[in-house]
């Protein structure tokens, strides 16, 4: 008997079919965020990245252009199991010559990133990009004062509505375009609903353009608080979940963009009761939302059971988030994607209907054995077979390695 026939057998103990279960996760597309193999940079230009978001560290082998960022992207997928998406961010447009400003953006400079995708059996997401520029230096954008300056920020969500139908309608299936602004302030405001009432007016006219629903999918991101802006933030949960509710719109949760004692795996069951989809950010946050790497922990693992659980692995938009430039880049994205796909496996494999059952008799002694039991099966088999199912290897860092030294350090 092999190792994975074994774990078969003992999971089959609790009903469990683990080919069943590979064959559900080969199918779970989660979205692969561009912005951690070049420090959220982008090809627009050189700049600090602002906003109320850094990168720390400077590991050698930065992706500097289109074609190295393209590169290091089929490297890192190649390591990890199953066909995926790519979460693109609108400074990572193409420009044949002439650079355009944010508010000019048109598909056509997305189209090499569309046949990139169209070439590997991939699907894109979009993000319009409120921050590093000069016109989000005062860290407001939508919810400007300046009327001017709220324009031109408004003339860029059109414009990325745009693109994201457009890549939507190209690879035949809806691209999500989720929009983040960095918009607060530092201290205490004076006006807590002004800015927020601009937003709203904002986000209104941007809305205005109504899309096939084939082709895009809208979301709203908030967060907590970022960098020089940790008194305020105009938009907070309670505004993008109230807006995108009566709107129609879809509220990302961010698990990084909440108080440190809030957990996204509490939150999931109650946006899937009133919304038909909700979309995701996963990163980690240490004390704050500080972007490390995404790693096989508790509340990951949480967050993967309530997918689960709430039987929505077609209903939640799962994305990664993160940005560490301490580490090898390629392989920050191949741990943290497996370790999603890990915590999704997991979650497959656990006896959830016993469990529901068991808790509706209040027999919570039987949970917490059946829970304790289930940590100590044969999960590592499961994953390999799943490795080996999807022409994967097992053993990957000694691969990343060898790109270090073959690609990344003669950058």
């Amino acid at each position: 008997m092999t190792v994975y026939e074994n774990a078969k057998t003992k999971y089959a103990k609790y009903g469990i079919d683990t080919d069943a279960v590979l064959d559900t996760l080969k199918n779970v597309r989660i979205s692969m965020h561009c912005w951690q193999g070049d420090d959220v940079i982008g090809f627009e230009s050189k700049g600090a990245l602002s906003g109320g978001i850094q990168t720390t560290g400077n590991y050698p082998g930065k992706a500097s252009t289109p074609q190295e960022l393209m590169a290091d992207i089929d490297k890192a997928l190649s390591l990890i199991p199953g066909k995926h998406r790519i979460n693109l961010h609108a400074i990572y447009a193409f420009f044949d010559g002439e650079v355009v400003d944010r508010d000019q953006l048109r598909p056509e400079h997305f189209a090499p990133w569309v046949q990139f995708a169209k070439e590997r059996g991939l699907l894109l997401d979009f993000n319009p990009t409120f921050f590093s520029h000069p016109k989000a230096a005062d860290n407001l954008t939508l919810s400007h004062p300046d009327e001017s300056i709220r324009k031109f920020w408004i003339e860029h969500g059109k414009a990325c509505r745009e693109i994201a139908a457009y890549i939507g309608k190209e690879q035949g299936s809806p691209c999500l375009c989720n929009l983040w602004i960095p918009d607060g302030y530092k201290n205490i405001p004076a006006d807590r609903l002004g800015p927020r009432a601009r937003l709203k007016a904002s986000l209104d006219e941007i809305f205005a353009i109504e899309y096939d629903e084939n082709y895009i999918i809208d979301s709203v991101e908030s967060k907590v608080f970022g960098i020089g802006v940790e008194a305020y933030t105009v938009g907070s949960h309670e505004f993008y979940m109230q807006y995108a509710t009566q709107n129609k719109k879809l509220c990302l949760l961010d698990n990084g963009h909440y108080h440190p004692t809030e957990v996204v795996s509490d939150k999931l069951s109650s946006m899937l009761l009133f919304a038909d989809k909700v979309a995701l950010h996963v990163t980690r946050g240490i004390r704050w939302d500080s972007d490390h790497v995404v790693i096989l922990e508790d509340e990951l693992c949480e967050v993967a059971k309530e997918i689960v659980r709430c039987d929505a692995l077609d209903r939640v938009m799962i994305g990664l988030d993160y940005f560490d430039a301490s580490i090898n880049r390629i392989a920050a994205w191949v741990i943290g994607m497996r370790s999603m796909q890990k915590a999704l496996l997991r979650a497959l494999l656990t006896p959830n209907a016993l469990l529901m059952d068991l808790q509706n008799q209040n027999d919570f002694t039987s949970i917490m054995a059946v829970t304790e039991e289930m940590k100590e099966y044969p999960f590592g088999a499961v994953w390999e077979k799943f490795c080996e199912e999807n022409g994967t290897p097992i053993d990957w860092l000694p691969i990343v390695r060898t790109y270090e030294q073959d690609v990344l350090l003669k950058r």
